[in-house]
């Protein structure tokens, strides 16, 4: 009777009764750069929407915050798992990987090695997982300015922090509530991140680019 209540059996049926949960669309598994300012920005949209945990899983990388070594441990979280957190190998649809231009070495390899991993992993259902990078020129605070103004020019993150200021002075990075300061302005943001995108990409260094607002989009697109 004492090995059916062991913590590997309990843990087992809470995985059971987690997977039970899990609603319709696509798994997401996404990790970010920072260990607080991204991380707590998605799962803020995860709670604010009411998306199940079973289906988006936000983690920052554990292997270090260069751009590849954020690809790697989002390749390494979905092949391995982390049972330690409950997060099951495989058991993804879609994979994000975030970070940040900077002045990281490795950005552009990053870019590569996920172009290279998208279409070619496959999940628990053998089916062919999408894996994307998700970059920002120069850094995630640009994402969050474009909710209030324009940026059409090369720009430094120390411009974009100050800039971010005016309209939020009590922003720091790592704050919790992010999304919900900037939310109403959500709309004006996809369409200047999409204007960005017509003239300028991940590669197009120093010009100004973020892809966050694709996955934001996808985000609230599930919305129950």
């Amino acid at each position: 009777m004492g090995r059916d209540n062991s913590p590997k059996i309990r843990q087992k049926r809470q995985l059971e009764r987690k997977q039970g949960r899990r609603a319709s669309y696509d798994r997401i598994l996404i990790v970010s750069e920072g260990s607080k300012t991204e991380s707590n920005y998605f799962e803020e949209i995860r709670s604010t929407f009411r998306l199940h945990t079973a289906n988006v899983v936000v983690r920052p990388s554990e292997l270090g915050t260069a751009p590849i070594q954020v690809v790697h441990y989002a390749k390494q979280l979905f092949l391995e798992g982390d049972r330690h957190r409950n997060i099951q190998r495989l058991a993804f649809e879609k994979v994000f990987a975030v970070f940040d231009r900077d002045d990281h070495e490795s950005y552009s390899n990053a870019l590569r090695v996920a172009e290279s991993l998208d279409g070619k992993l496959r999940n628990d259902n053998k089916q062919l997982i999408r894996f994307h990078a998700v970059p920002s020129i120069p850094s995630f605070e640009l994402w969050l300015l474009l909710h209030f103004e324009n940026v059409s020019t090369e720009i430094d993150r120390h411009e974009v922090l100050r800039r971010l200021k005016k309209h939020i002075p009590e922003y720091e990075k790592g704050n919790k509530g992010t999304f919900k300061r900037t939310s109403e302005h959500l709309r004006s943001a996809f369409s200047r991140a999409e204007k960005l995108g017509q003239y300028n990409s991940a590669y197009t260094h120093p010009k100004p680019y973020t892809a966050v607002g694709n996955l934001v989009k996808l985000l609230v697109g599930l919305r129950t």
